[in-house]
């Protein structure tokens, strides 16, 4: 097993060098400054397209976590170009909030606060700033945390409101993309604000942000966690009434590993002792969603019994940290064959050894599917992060 390991570090460290090169060489944008807002299936760029905040977000944390360990002095120049792009376009100072999107002449599209993206904005910066000692970057990370904390946090109920309009007032839609429930509160927004948080108190030790993501951890703890079935519930309304929805395979193998890191990050005895239970539960319940041939199916609908035959490139991602993060806490070597099987799905299926970079996904027959390579959800982040932890975390 020793040699196997041996091996999946070494493809994994040849394969992070060989995602960061393709967004070195494909994304950024000459002519409108920044990166480019959407590549196709087919690697074409699609000439002034809107920018999302998240992706600008997401490349400025992959890049900034990367140099840490590539030390390579082009992965921090990408890393300071993207700072520099969120911190003049998206960042708003007048309100203090962050654009969702921008045009691609850097003029404000959707101005809408959605929490998901201001909390990323502040996973990157706080990543960033490790780097850069960029004090600027730093400001601004706690600045979008103490935006959420007035504006967002419900000091009723506990937890957090999904979006607001530019000056922090309600709004009606509230979701961050067209398949996702018009809730108030959301795991996957939970999940990412405690993720940002944890990022920004390795950098800021502030005691008021350790208390907030203490009871964020308590509050998933009790309201996202299924104890029971160890999958997660998606959404909520203010009050925390469940509004049923579908069994997310990545986001459970992804909150299985993250939310123990959160905990170990914030301190608390109890709480880790807890999620690193909860790690090994959500790692088992998620073994029903592999398929035979290694790969993580996207999503399973518990009403109508229907499976989404399609296998994402973020969900095998996550699974590879998930399922090594369960054998880690176990040593039990079933996880591990699940790690390895599943790098040998992502390798012949999902990789794209013509252009590079990972496909979005396939469909149960094989086929592509064919969304982006580059845009709003497609981004270095979940790839490149296996990659790293993975590297990390592998002693040969």
């Amino acid at each position: 097993m020793q040699s196997k390991l041996k091996q999946l570090k070494t493809e994994l460290s040849a394969e992070l060098d060989a995602i960061l090169d393709y967004w070195s060489k494909n994304t950024i944008d000459i002519e409108n400054d920044g990166f480019i807002g959407q590549i196709d299936s087919n690697n074409a760029v699609i000439l002034n397209a809107e920018k999302g905040s998240v992706l600008n977000a997401r490349i400025l944390w992959s890049f900034s976590a990367s140099y840490q360990v590539t030390k390579d002095e082009s992965h921090k120049e990408i890393a300071k170009r993207a700072f520099q792009y969120l911190s003049e376009y998206f960042y708003d100072p007048e309100f203090g909030g962050l654009f969702w999107s921008i045009n691609a002449d850097t003029t404000p599209k959707d101005t809408k606060n959605q929490i998901y993206a201001l909390a990323f904005a502040i996973y990157g910066l706080s990543e960033y700033y490790i780097i850069s000692k960029d004090e600027k970057a730093l400001a601004i990370a706690i600045n979008l945390y103490l935006r959420i904390q007035k504006h967002s946090y419900d000091s009723v109920n506990k937890g957090y409101l999904e979006a607001f309009t530019r000056d922090w007032q309600p709004i009606e839609d509230l979701r961050l993309s067209s398949k996702d429930a018009n809730e108030k509160k959301t795991m996957n927004t939970h999940l990412h604000i405690v993720e940002a948080y944890a990022n920004l108190f390795k950098v800021w030790k502030d005691a008021k942000l350790q208390s907030d993501i203490i009871e964020l951890l308590q509050t998933i703890e009790k309201h996202f966690i299924n104890p029971e079935t160890g999958h997660l519930h998606l959404f909520f309304d203010e009050n925390w009434i469940e509004k049923p929805d579908v069994i997310s395979y990545g986001h459970d193998i992804e909150a299985a590993w993250l939310l123990l890191q959160c905990a170990e990050i914030s301190g608390d005895k109890t709480l880790i002792d807890n999620f690193t239970k909860h790690a090994i539960q959500i790692a088992e319940a998620t073994q029903e969603g592999i398929d035979t041939d290694g790969g993580l199916w996207y999503e399973f609908d518990p009403e109508k019994k229907r499976l989404t035959t399609e296998k994402h490139w973020w969900v095998q991602a996550e699974a590879l940290i998930g399922f090594y993060n369960a054998y880690q806490l176990t040593d039990n070597e079933k996880y591990l064959e699940i790690v390895l099987k599943n790098w040998e799905f992502i390798k012949k299926h999902i990789l794209d050894k013509q252009n590079g970079e990972w496909f979005w996904g396939i469909y149960g027959d094989y086929t592509l599917i064919e969304k982006d390579k580059a845009g709003f959800w497609k981004c270095p982040y979940h790839n490149s992060r296996a990659c790293l932890e993975l590297i990390q975390r592998i002693k040969t």
